[in-house]
């Protein structure tokens, strides 16, 4: 949803997204995806599936999104003044799962100063993006 939503409003005059910010986000959204891909494939291989088996499912779980995003960019051309709400839903709705699905997880257990320093390097990096690409 959120690269389509950037997507569309950068192809929008007045708007103000430039091709920078569209490049941040789906950046973003494209690292996001290896540890998703993972959380597929890893349990698939654990289970028995071959290693090819188990990658190429993985992949496909991804599967989805270029099809949401499409949808996204259909739907944000006919409504530009909602893009800001679009965005807003988008980012919400990837708040939601941090907060409440990855952080309770991995404050639990052994070892979680090491998912605490890769959370902050995460943001990091993309803060770090944010600033140098605007």
């Amino acid at each position: 949803m959120a690269i389509g939503v950037v997507l569309a409003g950068a192809g929008q005059a007045g708007v103000g997204i430039s091709a920078a910010s569209t490049l941040v986000v789906s950046l973003g959204i494209a690292i996001q995806n290896i540890p998703e891909g993972a959380v597929v494939s890893i349990p698939m291989r654990a289970s028995g599936k071959s290693c090819i088996r188990s990658f190429l499912l993985g992949c496909l779980s991804g599967i989805a999104q270029p099809l949401g995003a499409i949808l996204v960019i259909l739907l944000a051309t006919l409504f530009i003044p909602m893009l800001p709400y679009m965005l807003a839903f988008a980012a919400g709705a990837m708040l939601y799962v941090v907060v409440e699905e990855l952080i309770p997880e991995a404050s639990s257990g052994q070892h979680t100063n090491l998912s605490t320093i890769f959370f902050a390097a995460g943001f990091a990096m993309m803060m770090l993006l944010d600033v140098c690409m605007n």
